[in-house]
């Protein structure tokens, strides 16, 4: 007598083989030139926002008064500013606080997102209505324009740049998730599992989830380099962070007013935001190209 497979949970299957292809993601990352550039870029940032303090030769707020506004040379790598401070040591040690600021609200937001999407892609009906209709009234504005707004609210603080991270990018996360469990809800494996008597929790966190995963890893990348050009953008307006930070936005705006007399206060600062946001996207451009021919194979 021949015995019949059990496929009340053919979710099960699945979902290994949505984590078996993400953990071959960072090998993938290094097949294609660019995008192993992005990925280097992006890894050396995140070491140098790590061992910063080590790295860098000076305090980010130390005044050599004798050494101000000296150029490039062997024992100021990025010269000095205006007042007489590292602005090599300033650019190391402001990685750190850019990367997680941008990093911590990056994760918060598509978490939140993430959490909202499956709710409202599951659910539906009136909660998912006014979800995403109060979710479009903030996406109506630009994410500058938003965050300006909600700094004048909540103040001008790190924890309020975090907290304008989160409440500007959790509505695209949710968006883009929930449009992923619109396709994925009718599926056999979901309405397998429904039947089965399994718990909605259990539903979308074992069933939907795995299938989510490689979309949000895609958005969860250019979300983080949005987040870093926004808390930089945010420094150079002098809303966000507030001096003497060294958070590379900040630098740039202080550095502007003395652009002719040290040019390069200006020049490294300015090339640290645009090199890490290149890089993260070229990473995120990688891992959906990798993603869509899994999706493809």
């Amino acid at each position: 007598m021949t015995s019949i497979p059990d496929t009340t949970h053919s979710g099960s299957g699945v979902a290994p083989s949505r984590w078996r292809r993400l953990s071959l993601l960072p090998r993938k990352l290094y097949s294609q030139p660019v995008t192993a550039i992005g990925t280097t870029i992006t890894f050396i940032f995140i070491l140098v926002a790590i061992f910063g303090p080590l790295i860098a030769p000076y305090g980010e707020n130390e005044i050599l008064p004798s050494e101000a506004r000296q150029p490039p040379s062997a024992e100021h790598w990025f010269g000095t500013d205006n007042l007489g401070r590292d602005v090599f040591s300033r650019v190391v040690l402001g990685a750190r606080e850019i990367l997680v600021l941008a990093g911590v609200g990056t994760i918060l937001a598509v978490i939140s997102g993430t959490v909202f999407g499956l709710l409202t892609g599951y659910r539906g009906g009136w909660f998912d209505e006014i979800t995403m209709r109060t979710f479009d009234s903030l996406l109506a504005l630009p994410a500058l324009l938003l965050a300006l707004l909600l700094l004048g609210t909540v103040g001008q603080s790190k924890y309020s740049v975090l907290i304008v991270i989160i409440i500007v990018y959790t509505p695209i996360v949710a968006r883009v998730v929930r449009s992923v469990v619109l396709a994925v809800k009718p599926q056999g494996f979901v309405e397998a599992a429904r039947l089965s008597g399994e718990s909605q929790t259990r539903i979308l966190f074992r069933e939907i989830l795995p299938s989510v995963l490689p979309t949000l890893s895609v958005e969860s990348a250019l979300r983080f380099s949005y987040a870093i050009f926004l808390v930089a953008s945010l420094g150079f307006l002098g809303v966000g962070v507030q001096p003497p930070s060294p958070n590379w936005g900040l630098m740039v705006k202080e550095a502007r007013i003395y652009a002719g007399l040290v040019p390069w206060a200006l020049f490294f600062p300015a090339l640290a935001i645009s090199l890490v946001v290149i890089g993260v996207n070229l990473m995120a451009d990688g891992v959906k190209r990798i993603i869509g021919a899994q999706g493809e194979s």
